[in-house]
């Protein structure tokens, strides 16, 4: 496959992560009925359904009733082909690609799903524990023990932190749901990239946190999904945070 094949690929990708991220959390089926406007419930055309474009070409709103449509679509759609697009330059085999790429995918419907519905799926994350682990036996950079340890490592520290901060403060903070998506992020990326993900995102929530509170005034209680962050981390991994942890480890060891 070429570049644009696989850019192409990446935006019909995101066309159907659009369905999984609207339909899963209303329990409803991803494959029927086809797609339609929530609002009068006229069936999208093809010529309706191109990623991006017919967004652009309608203007975003529905041909039938005028209903806006969300700038979600075309972003996730763009996002899941730039990650497919990465991916694909950086891989060593087809294989390699399109496990991280089903990685990558989860993700974003991950994410989107978690921003708007403050959920995580399990339909999701627990398979994707599984996969991952599966797919450990065939990826050149990281182990089946590998592996493992990123699943204990991930969810155990979720629930460490869990426990804790309840302890402390008698009020839940992270959900169950990161503590499946952790281990899931550590089954395809090992323990490293369970803590990165954890590390670089406690750091990139803390910041917004922090500039929402300034800000806008946010009180120090209001609750932030913590699930997109997670998956920021994990993408951050797959991006080079693999060489920056490899190089502060060395640093340790030579201390």
């Amino acid at each position: 496959m070429g570049p644009v094949l696989v850019f192409i690929f990446g935006l019909i990708v995101g066309s159907f992560l659009n369905v999984c991220i609207h339909r899963i959390p209303r329990s409803e089926s991803i494959l029927f009925p086809p797609s339609h406007c929530p609002r009068c419930s006229r069936r999208i055309t093809w010529k309706d359904n191109i990623p991006v474009i017919s967004f652009l070409f309608l203007r975003g709103r529905c041909r039938f009733c005028g209903e806006g449509i969300s700038f979600r679509y075309p972003l996730v759609e763009l996002l899941t082909a730039c990650f497919s697009l990465y991916l694909f330059s950086v891989s060593s085999s087809l294989v390699e690609y399109s496990i991280y790429f089903v990685f990558a995918a989860s993700l974003i419907a991950i994410s989107f799903i978690d921003l708007q519905h403050r959920i995580i799926p399990n339909q999701i994350s627990i398979p994707g524990i599984f996969l991952g682990f599966l797919a450990s036996f065939l990826l050149p950079r990281i182990t089946w023990a590998d592996s493992l340890m990123g699943i204990l490592f991930g969810g155990g520290i979720i629930y460490l932190v869990i426990a804790v901060y309840y302890l402390f403060t008698r009020r839940e903070g992270m959900g169950g749901g990161d503590l499946k998506l952790l281990a899931m992020i550590g089954a395809f990326l090992g323990w490293k990239g369970a803590v990165f993900s954890l590390v670089a995102g406690a750091l990139a929530g803390s910041v917004l946190g922090l500039t929402l509170m300034l800000v806008r005034g946010w009180s120090r209680r209001a609750q932030i999904p913590f699930g997109p962050f997670l998956s920021l981390g994990a993408a951050g991994f797959l991006c080079g945070g693999e060489r920056l942890v490899d190089w502060y480890l060395s640093i340790l060891r030579q201390g």
